[in-house]
């Protein structure tokens, strides 16, 4: 058996008569544990760095004040109770005023209370403590310090006048009574803990006493039944916690809670594990984890502040969520109870600037499922202002979350008052949290039919040669095989001239003037030169397919025109025209230096050698005869220079025909 304490930021473990002291941030969500491979054999579950959980990141998020109820008088007495309760219809409050009154009013208001609103006139003396009946949201029970326990019916809508008259007065205590549970599996069974220290178990529907439970040597503060309502855990002022049978009154368990003088609080989680809150010799508050069997010994203990006002634990079973709420205070803190040490997970803590004076806690069934809210609770401020807390578990999707919501208890009782009074027990009855999703999510899916579209009705198509797709020659298809597919490799051995006569289209030529490419047709017919018979050859390989068109070829043609044409011959001239003018008379002077008659005479054919030139203006010779002594070599690099002055040439009026052009942009000539 082991035993887990913590002060602070410091754990101490006790294992087999062994402490280990272990340092640890003051949340749970996350360790830092400065222990031993012996403590990770105790506790594997410990050296995981990030605990797994869909609860981690449960958030806070008030409903704004313009959406609440306000003006609310609360009431002044010094009682350690809730003062209120909530159900998915109304909200009751114990408000200030004669006698022991409270006020029940539907939770959906929104706004001012008038002063003259109907309430409950309950009792003589001042109301202690207010509880919804799990089985009808139309049914609450009241206790008062006049010795007396009522239940009230309330009618749908809400109270029209001051209802006066009580369904049922339960009158057995001679003091006080302090304290009221409702059974959470039996009908109309109610529990009543008064000032005598005597136990009550009623049947509200016939005014019986069906229990008498005495043997607390002190005043009982607080009552809770289990999961099935089985038994039920007492603190009294004797700082004794106490297990005791629901149908024969038996203590079953006990053991020393908290030490401090001032009341303490004790609940049961679904795992029979009991929760209490109380206070130290130091009037520090804290909270504790026992187990059933063992009350005397907490699994884990830790203290959280100093303060005067009592700690109320709220627990959702369905969830494990469990929220620590203190009267007075500005806070709310709430853990995950689960099976994985240190079983009590520190989740986060919600804080306001205003203190609470009173709390409600609503049941899953008035919770908002389609926004992800996991919980909620109604919060009366000093002011008179009811904040509506509704705390959301993150999620992406705003579809139903069945993970997060499973079935909740349900209104409709699993005994009967009568059988309980014979002695039977019965797990309650459950529900959906929502209805329609439940019903919508277990439907059988529907197999969509799918309508057949145009593509089903299309038959295959035969196979057909299509036209190659690249310029170049292609490697015969896979699924029509050439018979000789080496010969289409290579280029075409017949002559140039019979492969030009098979062409429909022309080749492409280029303007000597002006480096453009051009259609053959629209050129000069003087400017046409024989093509030689080594160009020819690689004309016919570079052509172009006859079925598709040469995309090298412009479709809409460019015609220069010269600039007497466009701005006329006897136009003014701009300063910029002038300059450029000027410049291209010197071009030319310096052009007619440089061209001499050797070089217009080395651009004749030789006749030892044919050279062509290339649709690049290159100059290209055949292959097969190469130079045979150096005055051939001598006339190739003749040849050559001259076609590069040529390049020259044509470079530099296209350079100045672009300045010229930049020049009108840029000062609009």
């Amino acid at each position: 058996m082991y035993s887990i304490y913590s002060t602070h930021k410091v754990l101490t473990i006790q294992f087999h008569n062994r402490i280990l002291i272990i340092v640890m941030c003051p949340s749970y969500t996350s360790f830092n544990l400065l222990i031993s491979h012996e403590m990770h054999e105790i506790f594997p579950a410990m050296a995981q760095i990030v605990r797994q959980s869909k609860f981690r990141h449960v958030f806070c998020k008030p409903v704004k004040h313009e959406n609440c109820m306000s003006d609310l008088k609360v009431t002044e007495i010094t009682w350690d109770s809730l003062f209120s309760a909530v159900n998915p219809k109304f909200i009751a409050l114990i408000n200030r005023g004669a006698g022991g009154p409270f006020m029940v009013i539907p939770v959906n208001k929104v706004g001012r209370i008038d002063k003259d609103y109907p309430f409950v006139d309950a009792h003589k003396a001042p109301c202690l403590e207010v509880a919804w009946s799990p089985f009808n949201d139309n049914v609450i029970a009241s206790c008062s310090e006049d010795t007396t326990a009522k239940v009230w019916l309330i009618p749908e809508g809400g109270l029209r006048k001051n209802l006066v008259e009580p369904v049922v007065e339960l009158c057995g205590h001679q003091k006080r009574v302090n304290t009221i549970a409702w059974h959470p599996t039996a009908a109309n069974v109610l529990l009543t803990a008064g000032g005598e220290n005597k136990i009550l178990m009623w049947n509200v529907g016939t005014g019986e006493v069906i229990l008498e439970i005495d043997g607390h040597p002190d005043m009982i503060w607080s009552v809770a039944f289990n999961y099935d309502g089985s038994r039920f855990v007492t603190t009294c002022k004797d700082k004794k916690i106490r297990i005791l049978d629901s149908h024969t009154g038996e203590v079953l368990q006990q053991g020393m809670g908290h030490e401090g003088v001032k009341p303490q609080r004790a609940i049961f989680d679904r795992y029979g594990r009991v929760v209490t809150t109380g206070f130290t010799k130091r009037s520090e508050r804290l909270y504790a984890l026992r187990n059933d069997d063992d009350l005397d010994n907490p699994i884990i203990q830790e203290e959280l502040d100093t303060s005067n006002g009592v700690l109320f634990p709220l627990y959702d079973e369905d969830t494990g969520l469990l929220y620590l709420v203190g009267k007075g205070d500005c806070a709310i803190r709430y853990y995950e109870l689960n099976d994985d040490p240190p079983f009590m997970h520190y989740i986060n803590t919600y804080t306001t600037s205003e203190p609470q004076r009173a709390i409600g806690w609503m049941c899953k069934r008035g919770v908002s499922s389609n926004e992800n809210e996991i919980n909620r609770i109604y919060k009366l401020t000093t002011k008179g202002v009811v904040d509506i807390l509704q705390f959301f578990v993150p999620r992406k999707s705003d579809l139903w979350q069945a993970d997060l919501y499973p079935d909740t208890r349900s209104m409709v009782p699993a005994l009967t008052a009568e059988q309980f009074a014979d002695g039977a027990n019965a797990a309650p009855n459950f529900m959906p949290v929502n209805p329609e999703a439940a019903a919508a999510a277990s439907k059988p899916k529907i197999q969509a039919v799918k309508k057949a579209n145009i593509l089903s009705q299309l038959a295959p198509q035969a196979e057909t040669s299509a036209a190659p797709t690249s310029y170049k020659e292609q490697a015969p298809s896979s699924h029509s095989p050439s018979p000789r597919p080496a010969q289409q490799q290579q280029p075409s051995p017949r002559p140039a001239q019979q492969q030009q006569q098979a062409s429909p289209r022309r080749p492409v030529a280029i303007d000597d003037d002006m480096g453009i490419v051009v259609n053959p047709s629209h050129r000069p017919q003087s400017d046409a030169r024989p093509p030689s018979a080594a160009s020819s050859t690689r004309s016919s390989v570079r052509e172009p397919s006859p079925e598709r068109a040469n995309p090298m070829l412009v479709r809409n043609q460019v015609k220069l025109r010269p600039r007497d044409d466009r701005d006329g011959v006897d136009g003014p001239m701009s300063a910029g025209q002038k300059r450029a003018a000027a410049e291209l008379e010197r071009i030319r002077r310096d052009q007619s230096r440089v061209a001499t008659e050797d070089d217009r005479d080395s651009l004749a054919p030789s006749s030892t050698a044919t050279p062509s030139m290339s649709p690049r203006m290159s100059v290209s010779s055949n292959m097969d005869a190469g130079p045979t002594n150096m005055e051939e070599l001598l006339g190739d690099l003749q040849r050559m220079k001259a076609v590069m002055r040529q390049h020259e040439r044509r470079i530099r009026m296209l350079e100045e025909a672009l300045a010229d052009a930049n020049m009108q942009n840029a000062y609009g000539f």
